[in-house]
């Protein structure tokens, strides 16, 4: 039902938005218990539904280039006549119960001045109302999760991917290359080309990894790489320690651990050009 309407809709010229706000469940289906929305919801599948055909974009050039997050509050915050008139329009709304439109005024309030206090905790207080009406238990915890940000921060630190480790050495070791490349700073690797090798002694299996245009590259082997900068040889448990942050790679380098063939130095200057993830960061004020 979701699919068929949500297209329909679409075909008629609706937006994600449009849609989302009009489509509701036949009655047959609202007083079934697998269809409510305990988890997925009518307007967060529809717009799902809606981008699979034709992505984010809703064809209305206002939304094509839109300003940045921060940028285009402050032009919203000073439309309104500044903090206090926006706060006060907000105040309205929340005593009305509207939190859908305080939430909106405000959440451009503290992209604006994110050390705003009294603006944090209006927009948190709206996000709580929010998550207690939801029905769906991810949109409850999405609003929850958003208050108790505004009041008490980020966590400060994230998933520790050590406690992974098991797994990730059961994990097919062309996964790893995959992440690897995800995490490289184009930035820095734009006019860089350098190749290595690494070569699992344990499992006698080789790899070429090499970057260009900014991009990782990787492919298994089968016989040794003569144009690789370097190679370095190590066990699969060991690389995996690397990975995870048990063992550093510096340090590592140069111990008896493994052993590397050729240029330490490009072996070094190769592996400095990716980062560390990210495990914990904002998501409802602005990431630095």
């Amino acid at each position: 039902f979701i699919h068929d309407q949500t297209v329909r809709l679409m075909n008629q010229g609706k937006t994600p938005g449009d849609i989302a706000e009009v489509l509701t469940l036949p009655a047959s289906l609202q007083q079934a218990f697998s269809s409510r929305g305990y988890y997925g919801t009518v307007k967060h599948n529809a717009r799902a539904v809606y981008q699979g055909y034709l992505g984010w974009y809703d064809a209305n050039p206002a939304h094509l280039d839109p300003l940045p997050n921060a940028e285009r509050a402050r032009g919203y915050v000073a439309l309104a006549g500044g903090a206090d008139a926006l706060i006060s329009t907000a105040r309205e709304a929340m005593n009305q119960g509207n939190y859908r439109w305080s939430a909106e005024l405000l959440n451009h309030l503290v992209f604006a001045q994110p050390d705003h206090d009294e603006a944090r905790e209006l927009l948190a207080a709206s996000y709580d109302q929010m998550g207690y009406q939801a029905e769906s238990g991810p949109w409850r915890d999405v609003y929850l999760t958003g208050a108790l940000e505004l009041r008490h921060g980020t966590p400060e630190s994230g998933i520790n991917i050590a406690t992974m480790r098991d797994m990730l050495l059961l994990t097919p070791i062309e996964n790893f290359f995959d992440t690897l490349a995800v995490r490289l700073k184009a930035e820095d690797a734009e006019d860089k080309q350098l190749s290595v090798t690494i070569h699992f002694t344990d499992m006698n299996e080789s790899y070429r990894l090499w970057i260009e245009n900014a991009v990782l590259h990787h492919k298994p082997l089968t016989a040794a790489d003569p144009a690789a900068d370097a190679t370095l040889n190590l066990t699969h448990e060991l690389f995996v320690n690397i990975l995870i942050g048990e063992a550093g790679l510096k340090d590592t380098l140069f111990s008896d651990d493994l052993s590397v063939d050729g240029s330490r130095l490009d072996l070094v200057r190769f592996f400095s050009l990716f980062e560390k993830p990210v495990t914990s960061f904002p998501i409802v004020v602005p990431a630095s």
